[in-house]
């Protein structure tokens, strides 16, 4: 009882569940979806993704939420407590969400950035070509944003379990929920006129994201926009980083596991999709498909300019589209930094105050390091995917690309062949609930996903090169 309380745990499965899909809502899936679907053929992205999601997604989630609630531990300590000879494997889940949250941060700060600028009024200085990278490339600004966001997320994990992250969960993410589909619904109303003086509308952008294109869709195409699908399965499940076995931890006993894993499922996708059609019908509208071809930038380069150009109305869209995206931010930054004060907490018995105030001064020097990698200690060295990263580059790479493959090939060798897939069904099935999908499960966890997972990671790491 005593460990309980001083741990915390979610008052009820709709905070879990709310908190979780905070979580899972995140910058991966406002920022990295709607690219990624613009450049992966549209439907056949969305089609891939949704097949994946409730195969492979599934299965992840599932794993690492029923890992927790049956250790009542964090990532640190829960894998070692299922089997001695796995614990490294917590080692590695603990060191990704710390790897993450100071960059993640940073990006945090620019969405700050950003939604400051287009709430004075100054949205159309946004748009202005150089805005961006003037703001990244300063000194000064960017870590002063920085420390906002990281302040606002140790705040709020300090408060505990049931008051900071239920509480803040169930206030933000039904706001979040109605910004997106507010946003939505008023980007599927737009007529724009494109640079070359061609006009087009968000209905004609939203036939360009939800029908399949296999034009030029050859084979090592159709295995890149595979690989690009499973990849942001981790992103916008939160899996492979430790958070939902931390989450799990803090589930009762009675919570129905099954039912609660398949919420998260269709809140994060729903909101994914709807992401692409908030971001991608607009910026068709007033850009055609070039616009959509802008990657990262998209969010911070292509969309303020997407907003001038409506006009008055522009800047009120823009202020309710990054105040969306920073509640997005803030939801996974907070579930970042909960799943290693968690582990601090089970590890070390520390009190949560001091955890989290360690693992905050932690993630504000290596944020602050993150941003002088734009300007003081700039440098540029090339990845093994093919890519020239800077410092914040080489976090995410490190953290994405590599670790959390590992991470998830390692949880599934170990739940498929050592402590078997009955142990996870057993635990999610406890209160005598229905496993629809025992059968997928047990393959999946068993064959599928160890299989994709290592060819994800022989390509991340580039010794498999997919080609262009």
């Amino acid at each position: 009882m005593e460990e309980t309380k001083k741990r915390g745990s979610f008052r009820g499965s709709l905070g879990f569940v709310l908190a979780a899909a905070g979580s899972a809502v995140g910058l991966g899936n406002i920022w990295r979806f709607p690219y990624l679907a613009a450049r992966g053929g549209g439907g056949v992205f969305l089609i891939i993704y949704l097949v994946l999601a409730v195969t492979f997604g599934y299965t992840l989630l599932t794993t690492e939420v029923a890992i927790g609630r049956k250790t009542k531990q964090s990532p640190l300590t829960a894998y070692g407590k299922l089997h001695r000879k796995f614990g490294w494997i917590g080692i590695l889940a603990s060191l990704v969400p710390f790897l993450i949250m100071p960059y993640y941060c940073a990006i945090g700060g620019w969405v700050v950035k950003y939604f400051v600028a287009f709430l004075t009024g100054h949205g159309a200085e946004a748009a202005e070509d150089g805005y961006f990278t003037g703001f990244v490339t300063g000194k000064t600004e960017p870590i002063i944003f920085t420390f906002i966001f990281l302040f606002v997320c140790t705040a709020i994990i300090i408060m505990g379990v049931s008051k900071g992250i239920e509480g803040f969960s169930k206030i933000i993410m039904p706001i979040l929920l109605v910004l997106v589909l507010a946003i939505a619904i008023y980007s599927l109303t737009i007529e724009g006129t494109r640079p070359d003086g061609t006009t087009a509308t968000g209905m004609d952008g939203l036939k360009a994201y939800v029908v399949p294109n296999f034009d030029d869709m050859s084979f090592n195409t159709f295995c890149k926009v595979l690989m690009d699908a499973l990849g942001q399965l981790f992103f916008s499940l939160s899996v492979a980083m430790g958070i939902m076995i931390a989450y799990g931890s803090y589930v009762s006993d009675d919570a129905n596991l099954v039912k609660s894993v398949n919420h998260i499922e269709i809140f994060d996708t729903s909101v994914a999709f709807l992401a692409g059609v908030m971001i991608i019908p607009a910026v068709y509208a007033f850009q055609g498909p070039e616009g959509m071809a802008q990657g990262p930038s998209l969010m911070f380069e292509s969309l303020p300019k997407v907003f001038a150009r409506m006009g008055s109305v522009g800047n009120v869209i823009g202020t309710l589209f990054f105040a969306m995206v920073l509640f997005a931010a803030v939801t996974s930054a907070m579930s970042i930094l909960e799943a290693v004060v968690s582990g601090l907490i089970d590890k070390f018995n520390w009190k949560r105050s001091k955890a989290t105030l360690i693992e905050g001064v932690a993630a504000l020097v290596i944020g602050v390091i993150v941003c002088l990698g734009y300007n003081v200690l700039y440098f540029e060295v090339k990845l093994p995917n093919g890519s020239t990263a800077q410092i914040l580059d080489i976090l995410d790479y490190v953290t994405n690309n590599l670790l959390m493959p590992v991470i998830a090939i390692a949880t599934c060798i170990m739940v498929g062949w050592v402590i078997k897939p009955k142990t996870i069904i057993d635990e999610a099935t406890k209160n005598g609930e229905r496993f629809g999908r025992r059968l997928l499960y047990i393959a999946m966890v068993k064959y599928v996903a160890p299989g994709l997972l290592i060819v994800l990671l022989l390509i991340s790491s580039g010794i498999i090169n997919t080609g262009s």
